[in-house]
């Protein structure tokens, strides 16, 4: 059975109403809320000795910075009426992956992301991480406007 409901977090309006919308789920369905923020990062790229420790300091940074700007204030908000379960978690690595393996790990029902508008070349060029979602994904995909 389906312990939680996983929401991915990018800072954006989209993300927020996504949150909002699975919080109100998983009070009807008595599901942990389980806010992440992934912070986009390759290790496969090619680097020095040196870069390498340095990554290691930017990598808490950045890890930091989500959790305070991103993370807490959506986790804040949604915990006052003091009527649900919610956790966070930050994590470095390629969105959608590290999404569906959260999910995993915190058996979720299904993951809810927010919908950035973004121009059709860039979807094309780039993709998104609704659109990763949706194929990579065990569990069923919510996509908030």
């Amino acid at each position: 059975m389906p312990e939680s409901i996983l929401v991915g977090l990018d800072g954006s309006e989209a993300s927020g109403r996504a949150a909002d919308a699975a919080a109100d789920a998983a009070r009807r369905h008595d599901l942990r809320l389980v806010l992440a923020c992934v912070v986009p990062w390759s290790p496969y790229s090619f680097t020095t000795a040196e870069e390498n420790e340095r990554r290691s300091v930017e990598k808490e940074r950045e890890a930091t910075s989500a959790r305070e700007r991103v993370l807490e204030p959506v986790i804040a908000r949604l915990s006052e009426p003091g009527d649900l379960a919610i956790e966070g978690a930050v994590r470095h690595g390629h969105p959608a992956e590290t999404l569906v393996r959260l999910a995993r790990e915190h058996d979720a029902a299904w993951i809810t992301v927010g919908r950035v508008g973004q121009s059709r070349v860039r979807t094309l060029l780039f993709g998104s991480t609704p659109s990763s979602l949706i194929q990579l994904s065990p569990v069923p995909v919510l996509v908030v406007p």
